[in-house]
């Protein structure tokens, strides 16, 4: 059984939504409409959009929503940074050998919620970190996923594993959102670490 965390590290420090052009197809740039392409398959900037709409409709109808939007500023960028790394995790964890279970998913959401205070107080952790409620149990995954990469490998070898399998998936980003890089796992205007923690992240592990 792995021992769980219940917050992605991936934090956010996170974006107001601007509409996002489409790119021409020249060199190292995404195809046109893509926001990302990662293993040859392109996260369409609608696709981002989506997810940072459901963000944005979900800080608007919380108690603290003027924090919330105030405190995101690079929504967007924090977003893509996310949907790529969830993507260069799961890739890690099935190239080792690591899946979790339905039932460990569960079992994972019910600990986060109950040392939160409930549901709705694990909502607004994740919120935080400019997770919609609906991306919750994705994180939560991922987090499993790591972790049980963390146990089996170490940290040094987790970052070896992390940096060999993004540059594997050739991950290229719309210059919009900054530039990537495979060592550190993320966009360079964002600087977040493929293992830095956020307070959050800390306070419920």
């Amino acid at each position: 059984m792995i021992r769980r965390r219940t917050a992605l590290s991936v934090s956010a420090a996170s974006a107001l939504l601007l509409s996002a052009p489409l790119l021409t197809a020249c060199g190292n740039a995404p195809r046109p409409g893509a926001a990302a392409v990662v293993d040859g398959g392109r996260i369409t900037v609608s696709q981002l959009q989506a997810q940072v709409k459901a963000v944005r409709d979900a800080q608007r109808g919380s108690p603290r929503a003027d924090q919330l939007v105030a405190g995101s500023g690079r929504l967007s960028q924090d977003t893509l940074i996310r949907m790529i790394q969830f993507r260069v995790i799961e890739r890690a964890g099935k190239d080792n050998g690591m899946s979790v279970t339905r039932r460990e998913m569960q079992r994972a959401r019910a600990a986060a919620e109950a040392q939160s205070g409930g549901a709705t107080a694990l909502r607004a952790v994740y919120l935080e970190q400019g997770i919609a409620p609906g991306r919750i149990d994705d994180a939560i995954r991922m987090e499993l996923t790591r972790t049980a990469l963390l146990r089996k490998l170490g940290t040094a070898k987790v970052n070896e594993v992390f940096t060999r399998t993004s540059k594997e998936l050739a991950i290229r980003v719309n210059p919009r959102y900054g530039k990537w890089d495979d060592t550190q796992g993320t966009a360079v205007l964002a600087k977040e670490a493929w293992l830095r923690t956020s307070n959050s992240s800390q306070q419920q592990a």
